[in-house]
């Protein structure tokens, strides 16, 4: 009978140490190989030159290397690259290289599909059909490093897990993703340069807060008002605000980090006064600052781009109370690769 091979990349090094030695070889191969693994990226066990052929094939008949593949990859006109990414199992997520005349970020994914409802973006419409694994949130951005490298002749600088799926909702694969790329044994990418967006789990952002996280946290808000975020985001209705801004102002009070509030102006929708003043009130509850974003639609007319008039009245209120806010322009609207386009459209 055939066995079933294990992804050698679920192992810790003490595991991998313990395996070689258990099959009568030194520990220390165990450290040559999870550095293959990981810091390297290797695809497959022959790509291990510094291990012996034999020890090579002996992994091979015992384990798996569960790597992603870049099945397509698109360019667009103001540089933006975005991956169709195909799992080991055949399903797809997508991930973004966006570059700015700065940095270089990576928008990653945390699930195939998502486990919530926003009715403005296109993931949300995708069923949910599993939580990604940390090696494989890990590989996608080692696929954007690497094209950092190519094509902006630098290395990543900024990862937002802002693509498909709700890392709250995948928590431990995406915290233990997030060890791997800041462990001087994976990218040694500084936690500070991490931003974890959610769209607002109370539980788990106090559990984010209880484990002492040193990443950024961005909540996508696109409303004050309860009753217009719950028909924006309809699973809200059981997260109300009131909760969202208790479980904010229990992070600070343990993280000390700003909160950064995403945030749509809709028209019709959240484009009024009322929306603009609960926005400012909300803001002085915890230490923020706010994007405002271009929205991006999706096909159907019920969510349209706000006016610009409409916009610069959220910039001035909010400036007028010391918030700061920034617009982002979206990047990679061509190739379908703005915020809320995700929806694997070539799968």
């Amino acid at each position: 009978m055939q066995i079933e091979k294990k992804d050698i990349r679920a192992l810790s090094k003490d595991q991998l140490r313990e395996f070689f030695v258990s099959n009568g070889d030194k520990a220390f191969r165990g450290n040559q190989v999870y550095e293959w693994l990981w810091s390297k990226g290797a695809h497959n066990f022959d790509d291990m030159t510094n291990v012996a052929k034999t020890t090579r094939q002996m992994l091979e008949e015992n384990f798996v290397i569960n790597h992603i593949r870049v099945d397509q990859m698109q360019k667009s006109e103001d540089g933006t690259v975005k991956n169709a990414v195909r799992l080991h199992d055949g399903l797809v997520v997508e991930s973004v290289l966006i570059p700015t005349n700065t940095r270089t970020t990576a928008c990653v994914s945390s699930q195939v599909g998502c486990s919530l409802d926003c009715n403005f973006c296109a993931t949300a419409r995708l069923k949910r059909m599993r939580n990604l694994n940390p090696d494989e949130i890990y590989d996608q951005v080692l696929a954007i490093d690497n094209e950092s490298k190519l094509y902006h002749n630098r290395p990543l600088s900024n990862i937002v897990f802002m693509g498909m799926g709700e890392p709250l909702m995948n928590y431990n694969n995406v915290i233990k993703a997030i060890d791997k790329i800041v462990s001087p044994e994976g990218l040694g990418m500084s936690p500070k340069r991490i931003t974890v967006s959610t769209s607002g789990i109370p539980k788990m952002i106090k559990k984010l807060a209880d484990d002492e996280v040193k990443f950024r946290l961005a909540v996508s808000l696109h409303s004050a008002i309860d009753e217009i975020r719950s028909r924006i985001m309809p699973f809200s209705q059981n997260f109300p605000l009131s909760d969202l801004r208790e479980s904010l102002e229990y992070w600070y009070n343990k993280t000390r980090s700003k909160i950064t509030y995403e945030y749509v102006v809709w028209k019709g929708i959240n484009d009024n006064k009322a929306s603009v003043d609960a926005l400012v009130k909300f803001c002085k509850y915890v230490p923020c600052k706010v994007n405002l974003i271009e929205y991006n639609p999706i096909d159907d007319g019920e969510f349209q781009q706000a006016s610009e008039e409409s916009i610069n009245e959220y910039i001035k209120a909010l400036e007028k109370n010391d918030i700061v806010v920034k617009v982002r322009r979206s990047r990679g609207k061509d190739i379908d690769a703005a915020c809320g386009q995700l929806a694997n459209k070539e799968a």
